[in-house]
């Protein structure tokens, strides 16, 4: 199973959240349940981490009431705001395999997460001097605002200037 960003939003989706170990025990079964192959492990951990780059996937570092089974030093992996959650084929049943419950994320606190990534991969592109990166986070930060209730305006400002446009 090759699952796109957007199919692993999916998943992370019907549970709220998941731990990156859970997550890959979920695509782990639907690719089983598919056609009895395993996943290819070097692939999802790539898939994974460019999902996160493109803001599909959202690490969040949830409040003890949100994380419910996942061990407390553990990030969740979130639904992000450039994603299309979409469920991949036969993992409309994962939730009741693993017998994960549906986690309660604070939105807030996830939107100030997001908030910071877009700051960090704005430093990051600067020093880059990556002008490409820096255009596609004007975009992203406006799936941020629309995603959760946070205000980027002053962020995009600098941002635009910096670019020159």
């Amino acid at each position: 199973m090759d699952a796109t960003a957007d199919e692993l939003a999916g998943v992370v989706d019907l549970f709220g959240g998941l731990a990156r170990a859970e997550l890959e025990r979920a695509l782990t079964e639907a690719a089983y349940r598919a056609d009895g192959r395993a996943v290819d492990d070097a692939a999802l951990e790539t898939a994974i981490d460019e999902a996160v780059e493109s803001f599909a996937l959202v690490r969040y570092e949830p409040a003890d009431e949100d994380t419910g089974s996942i061990a407390d030093d553990e990030a969740l992996l979130v639904a992000g705001p450039t994603a299309f959650p979409t469920v991949p084929e036969h993992a409309e049943d994962v939730p009741h395999i693993l017998d994960i419950e549906r986690r309660r994320l604070d939105r807030e606190a996830l939107g100030e997460t997001a908030r910071e990534r877009v700051l960090e991969a704005v430093d990051e592109a600067a020093a880059a001097d990556d002008t490409e990166r820096l255009r596609s986070l004007i975009d992203v930060s406006y799936d941020v605002e629309t995603w959760a209730p946070v205000d980027l305006t002053d962020e995009r400002a600098q941002l635009e200037d910096t670019l020159g446009e």
